[in-house]
C-alpha cells in the first residue's frame, strides 16, 4: 500500500493536480490505433497483442477477460460475473449482463439465524455465499456476437499464463500477502495462492496447472464444459460438501442478459452507463443530474462548496438505490422517474447552501416503491473504433476464498450483495431493501459501472473501476475531473478522492484529497469525516483526443501492477 501511495504522490507532483495533460509513468504516450488499460500489466498486453493482429475491442477484451483470471487472482475471474459495455464505431450501443444468479434453492432467510439475525460469515466466507458464476457465458456471447476470432486463439494467452506461469512482481505479490491468512484458511486456495500458508514473493514464477486444465476445457468446448460438464459438477460437489445450495440445474439455466444501457448528459457530453441489475449507471447519472445545475468548475477540485454540493448529491441517489433498484426480472426500476430532469431540480432546490443534511433527514425520493470488492475494470479502444468497458467481480478480494476441488479458481462470494436483511449493512456498509432480497434465480444489485462518454457522436472517455459503491464516485470523480476540471487520463485516475453513500454518514476520504482549511470548513458544515482509509478503486480509462483522436490512457496508481498501453 506505500507504494501504491507514493505513485499516487509521484503522480499529482509530476502532472500538477489540474494539468491538462496526465503524468504516465504506466500509460502511453498518444497511440491512434487502439489502446487497452487494465490493473495488471500481464493482461494488458494480451489485450495489445489482439488489436495488434488485427482483432477488434471485443476480441481483446475476452482475451484480456481470461488472462485476467490467471494474473490478477484477487479480482479477475471465472469463478464470478459481470457486465460489458459496447460501443461500436457507428454508434450501435450493447450491454452484455453476464451477473451472477441466485442458486434456486436460495431464499429471504437463507443468512439469517432461528432469531432472525444475521449469521457472520455467512454471506462471504460460506458456499452459501456462492452465486452461479456468469463470466464464461459473458465472454462467450460477446465473443460470438460482436468478436472476430476464435474462443481458442483468444483463450491461448491466459491458458499459457497458467501453464507456464508469470513472474510476480511487487503489486501482484503485495496483493496475494495481504489476503495470505484468509487464503491460507481454505485448504484449496491455500495450496494455489500460498508456499502452505507462507506468503508468494515478488520475482517468482507462480504457475497454475489445475486452471490451465480448467481454461483449456473451456477453449476446446466452450460454455458447455463449464456449465455442463466437469467442472460444474466439481463445484456443485464442493457447495452441497460445504452446506451450499448450487445445483446442476443452476448451471444449465445460466443465461446471459442484455439490455439497454442507461443515458444522460451532462455540460454537453453524452453519459452511457449500466442499466439494472447494476445500480452504477443510474445512480452516477442523478448524482450527476444533480451537480449539473451547479458551477462546481469554479468552485473548484474538491473545495468545500464542491464537495458539500456532490456530497448533498450522493447522499439523495444512494438513497434511491438503496430502496428502488435490482434485477429487473424480478422488480420494475423506476429508472426513467430517478433520471427525468424534473425529479433533479426537485432533489437540487434540497441542498442547503453551506450546510449538511443529516442522512436521517433523507428519505428516498419517489416515495413508497410501487412493487413489494473485489472487482477490476478495463478499458479498450480499437482502431476501428470500437470502444469496450468491462467491470467485473468475485465480489470481495479473492472472493469467499474458496476452490473446489481441481478447477484453480476462486469462487465469487457475491450472495453478500444481496440484502441479507433489511437494515442490516453489507460487508461494504451499504443499508439495502426488500426489493434486493435473495430468491432463487435472482441478480443480485451491483454498483459496477463500466461507463463511455461522447461528445457530438464521437469517442471521448472509456472507463470505469473496482470498488464496492465507490464503484460508482470513482466513476463520477474521473468524468468530473475530465470534464470540469480539465484534468487528463492519468492525473483524473490518480487524484485523490471522496465518497458519501447516504449510510453511514460519513464522508470517506483519501490521503490529500481535502486541505486542512477544507476539511475544518466542511466540519463546521456539519459533515463527519472519515479519513482512516489508504485509498481505493482502480480506474483504468482511456481519452480520446477530440482534434488528433489520439489516445491518452490512465491506470491508476493505486494498483501499481497495472497499466495502459497502446500502438
Amino acid at each position: 500500500m506505500l507504494a501504491s501511495r507514493l505513485n499516487l504522490y509521484r503522480c499529482l507532483a509530476l502532472a500538477g493536480v489540474l494539468a491538462a495533460g496526465g503524468c504516465s509513468a504506466q500509460a502511453a504516450g498518444a497511440p491512434r490505433h487502439g489502446m487497452v488499460a487494465t490493473a495488471q500489466h500481464e493482461a494488458t498486453r494480451v489485450g495489445l497483442a489482439v488489436l495488434e493482429a488485427g482483432g477488434n475491442a471485443v476480441d481483446a477484451a475476452v482475451a484480456v477477460g481470461y488472462a485476467l483470471a490467471v494474473v490478477d487472482p484477487c479480482c479477475g475471474n471465472v469463478g464470478g460475473g459481470g457486465f460489458m459495455l459496447v460501443r461500436f464505431a457507428g454508434g450501435k450501443e450493447a450491454f452484455v449482463d453476464f451477473r451472477e444468479r441466485a442458486p434456486l434453492l436460495a431464499s429471504p432467510s437463507i443468512f439469517l439465524d432461528a432469531s432472525g439475525r444475521v449469521r457472520k460469515d455467512a454471506s462471504t466466507k460460506s458456499f452459501l455465499a456462492v452465486g452461479v458464476p456468469g463470466t464464461v457465458a459473458g465472454l462467450e456471447y460477446a465473443r460470438t456476437h460482436f468478436g472476430s476470432m476464435s474462443r481458442r486463439r483468444l483463450m491461448a494467452p491466459a491458458i499459457a499464463l497458467a501453464r507456464e506461469g508469470f513472474v510476480l512482481d511487487g503489486g501482484d505479490a503485495a496483493e496475494l500477502s495481504a489476503a495470505n491468512e484468509e487464503l491460507s484458511a481454505s485448504p484449496g486456495a491455500r495450496r494455489i495462492f500460498t508456499h502452505d500458508g507462507t506468503p508468494r514473493r515478488a520475482g517468482e514464477r507462480f504457475v497454475q496447472p489445475q486452471l490451465a486444465r480448467t481454461l483449456d476445457a473451456i477453449a476446446l468446448s466452450g460454455p458447455d464444459a463449464f456449465y455442463r460438464g466437469w467442472i460444474a459438477r466439481e463445484i456443485v460437489d464442493a457447495s452441497r460438501g460445504g452446506g451450499g445450495l448450487l445445483s446442476m440445474r443452476d448451471f444449465a439455466d445460466y443465461r446471459v442478459a442484455t439490455a439497454p444501457p442507461v443515458h444522460c448528459r451532462y455540460r454537453g457530453y453524452d453519459i452511457t452507463s449500466a442499466p439494472p441489475p447494476s445500480s452504477g449507471g443510474t445512480t452516477l447519472c442523478e448524482i450527476l443530474n444533480i451537480a449539473s445545475g451547479f458551477p462546481i468548475g469554479r468552485y473548484g477540485w474538491n473545495s468545500a462548496q464542491t464537495v458539500h454540493v456532490l456530497v448533498e448529491a450522493e447522499r439523495r441517489a444512494f438513497a434511491d438505490r438503496n430502496a428502488y433498484l435490482a434485477d429487473p426480472a424480478f422488480v420494475k426500476n423506476p429508472v426513467d422517474r430517478l433520471l427525468d430532469s424534473a425529479y433533479a431540480a426537485k432533489l437540487r432546490a434540497q441542498i442547503v447552501a453551506n450546510r449538511a443534511t443529516p442522512s436521517v433527514d433523507v428519505r428516498p425520493g419517489l416515495g413508497p416503491p410501487s412493487e413489494e470488492t473485489q472487482t477490476t475494470h478495463y478499458s479498450i479502444v480499437d482502431e476501428y473504433g470500437n470502444a469496450v468497458a468491462v467491470t467485473y467481480t468475485i465480489n470481495d478480494s479473492f472472493g469467499s476464498d474458496l476452490v473446489a476441488g481441481d478447477t484453480g479458481f476462486l469462487l465469487n462470494d457475491e450472495m453478500d450483495d444481496f440484502t441479507s436483511k433489511p437494515g442490516a449493512p453489507n460487508m461494504y456498509g451499504l443499508v439495502q431493501g426488500v426489493r434486493n432480497e435473495v430468491e432463487g434465480g435472482k441478480r443480485p444489485l451491483s454498483s459496477m459501472t463500466p461507463t463511455i462518454v461522447t461528445r457530438d457522436g464521437k469517442l471521448f472517455m472509456v472507463t470505469g473501476s473496482p470498488g464496492g459503491p465507490r464503484i460508482i464516485t470513482t466513476t463520477l470523480a474521473t468524468i468530473q475531473n475530465a470534464i470540469d476540471f480539465g484534468m487528463g487520463a492519468q492525473a483524473a485516475v490518480a487524484a485523490p478522492r471522496f465518497h458519501h453513500q447516504w449510510l453511514p454518514d460519513l464522508v470517506y476520504v483519501e490521503p490529500r484529497a481535502f486541505t486542512a482549511a477544507t476539511a475544518q470548513r466542511l466540519r463546521e458544515m456539519g459533515y463527519a469525516i472519515d479519513d482512516r482509509f489508504e485509498e481505493w478503486g482502480s480506474a483504468q480509462t482511456i481519452v480520446v483526443d477530440p482534434r488528433s483522436g489520439r489516445l491518452f490512457g490512465g491506470s491508476d496508481p493505486r494498483s501499481p501492477a497495472g497499466a495502459a498501453l497502446g500502438f
